[in-house]
């Protein structure tokens, strides 16, 4: 790092773009399991993500019992069936392919909420949005996700399920919001390519669109 600009080095800068680009969202998992100093070391960097206030709004839970996995499990395949009901039969013939969850075999589960009930940070930037404490929670898990690739990781973010019933299968505060349920393990294989592009679902923007006021 250059202290008289702050800047890094074109190398980092080039590592840097392809850890982003490799990141990817995993669901396709190796059954070894993840070295625990490992993983310790990539969830502490949840604790260098800004949060609004200095809140620190995330709540990690470790799910690892075979009763709150089977629940846990049950909830996305019943939330799944119901996505795929809602499709036309094109698409849902699409949707069925689509593997989009590696709970059966990520050896580390973990869901992690929001408490918006937290008194951290007195409310700071919170008042007028108090969605940002949730926003909060989101740069923590991109955090948690650079480390995990970067250390030969991989994460994948569960969004199909019942927040309501997990809540109550995992037996969290009442004022904990899910931000979502992640897999984390070693992947099959990493590619720059989204799987869902890959597969045909849908395309990326080949520029990000601005509008000027």
């Amino acid at each position: 790092m250059n202290m008289r600009d702050n800047s890094f080095s074109e190398d980092f800068r080039m590592q840097l773009d392809l850890l982003m680009r490799v990141r990817r969202d995993v669901r396709r998992f190796r059954s070894d399991p993840v070295d625990e100093a490992v993983l310790t070391r990539c969830l502490d960097t949840i604790q260098l993500a800004p949060s609004v206030g200095l809140s620190e709004p995330w709540r990690v839970i470790r799910v690892e019992s075979d009763s709150a996995r089977a629940a846990a499990l049950e909830n996305f395949e019943t939330a799944n069936a119901t996505a795929l009901a809602g499709f036309s039969e094109a698409k849902a013939e699409r949707y069925a392919k689509l593997k989009l969850s590696g709970m059966r075999e990520a050896p580390v589960q973990l869901a992690i909420y929001c408490d918006d009930s937290t008194t951290k940070g007195h409310k700071l930037g919170a008042g007028t949005m108090p969605e940002m404490r949730r926003y909060s929670v989101v740069t923590a898990v991109t955090l948690f996700w650079l480390a995990l690739r970067a250390e030969g990781l991989g994460l994948g973010w569960v969004s199909i399920l019942d927040p309501q019933q997990l809540n109550r299968d995992l037996d969290v505060p009442a004022d904990w919001q899910l931000i979502g349920y992640f897999c984390v393990g070693h992947p099959e294989r990493i590619s720059k390519t989204p799987e869902l592009e890959q597969l045909g679902w849908e395309t990326r923007r080949n520029a990000l669109p601005i509008e000027t006021r």
